[in-house]
């Protein structure tokens, strides 16, 4: 229902920058957050940063700062700037949309979907 292609990865050194971009399609109206999550090898998938609809934004504590996430509409576009990034941000980020879908008053249903990823290597 919602598809959602990444954009942006590649190799970045350290100190530098990086934006990376979601572009969500389909059932766009219905996803209320949206996100990036990433997941390094041997390592368990983590979030980097989401944002809702109405702009609340939640980071993860290991970013410092250093990363910001923006959105357009909050559904169809949400890019991450990367400030900074450490070779310990190095892993496959994936970006992730949240959907409600309203039933009734009290009947919903959310619906998560995500991106393929895209290789976000850093160097030193």
């Amino acid at each position: 229902q919602v598809q959602l292609v990444e954009s942006g990865g590649g190799l970045v050194q350290a100190g530098g920058s990086l934006r990376l971009s979601c572009a969500a399609s389909g059932a766009i109206l219905s996803i209320d957050r949206m996100g990036w999550y990433r997941q390094a090898p041997g390592k368990e998938r983590e979030l980097v940063a989401s944002i809702t609809t109405d702009g609340r934004t939640t980071y993860a504590d290991s970013m410092n700062g250093r990363f910001i996430i923006s959105r357009d509409n909050g559904k169809a576009l949400v890019d991450l700037q990367m400030n900074s990034p450490e070779p310990e941000d190095t892993a496959v980020y994936v970006c992730h949309a949240r959907t409600k879908v309203v039933i009734s008053r009290l009947i919903q249903h959310e619906y998560d979907y995500w991106g393929q990823g895209t290789q976000v290597t850093v160097s030193s």
